[in-house]
């Protein structure tokens, strides 16, 4: 099924946010799917918030989503700063002093606010609504990502023996990291949602797939932070006998430019590690897109054999982080590097989904990043061409 609710488009430049974001990406592929009957052969109904809640046996407008959600992922001063907590959220060295507080994270996140202290694609004078209301959308599409996981292990609608799908037009800000946004992302909603699902006894093991062409960086920071402090169920921590299960990552990414370039990694806080491995990382060159999908395969075969050795045959869930970007009609100068046609996007998300649909895995995918005016078509191309499940 497709998860799409209209209410949580970020709409940036209500907030005076110049990214190159169409504003209506989500709404384009849904529109496209309903178009001429597409949807007649797709697995499942498109449903808004409250209708999946619905389905689920839930009432309410948006899932239950509280501090310790955030929490359980992110560092609690961080956390308290983003809530506004008194005396929180004082500026991290090399930041301006004007970077405190929820407003100063926001400005960070998504690079409003240059070295000087100067607006970089950021107008407020612009702005309709005050740049901290931004918080509760964010937080909005976190609960997105977390009810598409839901949906996806209650296999509603799947017939037997298959695995639950659903595929949610919001989500994928996997470059937040332990104590700061980045990136274009405040809080990492994979890793939330992950550890809710979690916490909630609803998996253990999962997966995160990501093909965004930047690398999970803050997705990998997370899952890293989390088996050095020997958090529960990690490798290396209290295994079987916490409440958690471990995390597993895979990330398919431009092998350079941001956030892997130099001036990228110069950039990074001091006393932090600027960059932390996934458990699997496939950096694709510039020139090398024919090779992108053999090497994902690659990949997918080698989260098989460290899953043989976490925690048992296969994972209970995969949250695929479906970005747009290594399109090559993306509109982000720096996803250039890596420029995949229509039909090699198509066949990365082809191979991801019939892996884990052969190996009767749930899986959950976001929407991720994707920037101009064609940032829709291989979402709405890939799922238009889904098969209806075998009954």
């Amino acid at each position: 099924m497709i998860l799409h609710d209209p209410s949580l488009n970020m709409a940036f430049r209500d907030y005076g946010i110049m990214l190159p974001i169409a504003p209506d990406r989500a709404s384009r592929v849904a529109e496209f799917l309903g178009k001429d009957g597409a949807l007649s052969s797709f697995p499942g109904p498109v449903l808004d918030i409250p209708g999946a809640l619905g389905l689920l046996g839930e009432a309410g407008s948006r899932p239950v989503l509280d501090r310790a959600d955030l929490e359980r992922v992110h560092q609690r001063d961080f956390v308290a700063a983003l809530y506004g907590d008194p005396g929180r959220g004082a500026p991290a060295e090399g930041r301006p002093d004007t970077m405190s507080g929820l407003e100063g994270a926001l400005l960070y996140a998504y690079e409003l606010i240059d070295s000087r202290g100067r607006p970089h694609r950021y107008e407020p004078d612009r702005a309709l609504k005050p740049l901290p209301a931004l918080f509760d959308t964010i937080l909005a599409q976190v609960g997105g990502t977390y009810l598409a996981c839901r949906l996806a292990l209650g296999q509603i609608g799947a017939p037997p023996g298959a695995a639950g799908f659903c595929y949610y037009l919001g989500g994928g800000m996997h470059h937040a990291r332990y104590d700061s946004g980045s990136g274009f992302c405040l809080v990492n909603d994979i890793m939330i949602a992950a550890r809710k699902i979690q916490a909630e006894g609803r998996a253990r093991l999962i997966w995160i797939v990501d093909v965004d062409a930047h690398k999970g960086d803050g997705t990998a920071e997370l899952v890293r932070f989390a088996r050095n402090r020997g958090g529960p169920g990690e490798p290396g921590g209290i295994g079987a006998r916490g409440v958690y299960g471990p995390v597993l990552t895979l990330s398919v990414h431009m092998a350079s430019g941001w956030p892997l370039d130099a001036e990228s990694l110069a950039a990074a806080r001091p006393g932090r590690a600027p960059l932390v491995q996934s458990d699997i990382d496939i950096g694709i060159e510039a020139g090398e897109e024919a090779a992108y999908v053999p090497r994902l395969k690659e990949g997918l075969c080698g989260m098989e054999k460290l899953s043989a050795g976490a925690s048992g045959p296969m994972p209970d869930l995969a949250i695929v982080v479906d970005g747009a970007d290594p399109y090559e009609h993306d509109g982000l100068p720096s996803s250039g590097l890596l420029r995949l046609s229509l039909d090699q996007c198509l066949a990365r998300d082809r191979l991801i989904y019939t892996f884990l649909r052969e190996r009767h895995i749930p899986s959950a995918w976001i929407m991720a990043g994707g920037y101009g005016d064609r940032a829709w078509e291989p979402p709405a191309r890939f799922l238009e061409g889904l098969p209806e499940p075998r009954r």
